[in-house]
């Protein structure tokens, strides 16, 4: 999952429990629809993404750094992860409120079709609670 700086989902993806994080960035990044700015053209693009260290790769900086996006990554090894708590807090309260839809707590779907839609109807829902405050 995606969020902006708010906690809100950009963009929603599953994959198996025996695939990396790393592997997900770039369909995940590639899947956040163009956003409407309040001047100028809609941004097709992130303009910044923070990640923690499993997405640490010398593949997914420059796949970042050719699509114009500045990437804020914690270098396995050279960075403790305090630095980036700050910001990652936002994608643990998100996940939090997605956990709080007991269906999506547990998974009870079999079909990936099905939980990823109930995924969205979840992400769906928690933009218009967050966007009618």
């Amino acid at each position: 999952m995606i969020t902006d700086r708010t906690g809100l989902p950009l963009s929603v993806g599953i994959s198996g429990a025996n695939l990396h994080d790393s592997q997900a960035l770039e369909p995940l990044v590639r899947g956040i629809p163009p956003i409407r700015s309040r001047r100028g053209r809609r941004r097709r693009k992130p303009g910044k993404l923070q990640a923690d260290k499993g997405y640490d790769y010398a593949h997914l900086r420059r796949w970042l750094r050719g699509r114009g996006t500045r990437h804020r990554i914690a270098r396995r090894g050279v960075e403790s992860s305090q630095r980036l708590g700050r910001h990652r807090w936002v994608v643990e309260r998100t996940m939090a409120w997605r956990a709080g839809c007991r269906r999506l707590h547990r998974r009870y779907e079999r079909k990936a079709e099905h939980f990823l839609a109930f995924t969205s109807i979840v992400c769906t829902l928690i933009c218009y609670r967050r966007l009618t405050k």
